[in-house]
């Protein structure tokens, strides 16, 4: 068994849509980011880099290379997916959590499950995705931006 730990962090700004577990939500600001920025995505897929030993998402798909300007974050998810399976690793779960003061987030995380487990290929019940906030202290309980943290465990 192998455990991973992710992490990763993003400014919202006005004019981006915002991208959470490979899902729209409807919000006034967007993640900021060479990519869709999604911050779960990024955090579940440090944390299966993590666990394969294969390196971090910056290093796989850099932020000075234009090729993933852009980029959906589900189509990055997926190809660490297939890399880890290649080193015969299979996803056993993952467990998310996401820092947001704003957007209230509970009535997404059903579909954001849902979506995860068909990017990753596993079981809706094997994802588990909880949200939380800062509690008003800091950049994040301000507003400023949105982080999510990710574990997940190989067999």
């Amino acid at each position: 068994m192998r455990i991973g730990f992710g992490y990763d962090v993003h400014r919202l700004v006005e004019g981006r849509p915002l991208i959470l577990g490979g899902i729209h939500i409807p919000f006034e600001k967007g993640l900021l980011g060479h990519s869709d920025a999604d911050v779960l995505l990024h955090a579940v897929t440090d944390a299966l880099l993590g666990a394969s030993a294969l390196g971090d998402i910056g290093a796989l798909f850099p932020d000075t290379d234009p090729v993933w300007k852009g980029a959906d974050s589900a189509d990055l998810l997926r190809e660490v997916v297939r890399r880890v399976s290649e080193q015969g690793f299979t996803l056993a779960n993952v467990d998310a959590t996401v820092v947001a003061e704003r957007p209230k987030l509970r009535d997404h995380v059903a579909a954001i499950r849902e979506r995860m487990a068909g990017i990753l290929g596993v079981e809706v019940s094997a994802v588990s995705v909880k949200a939380t906030t800062n509690e008003q202290m800091d950049a994040l309980g301000a507003g400023h931006g949105m982080a999510a943290y990710a574990v997940c465990l190989l067999t």
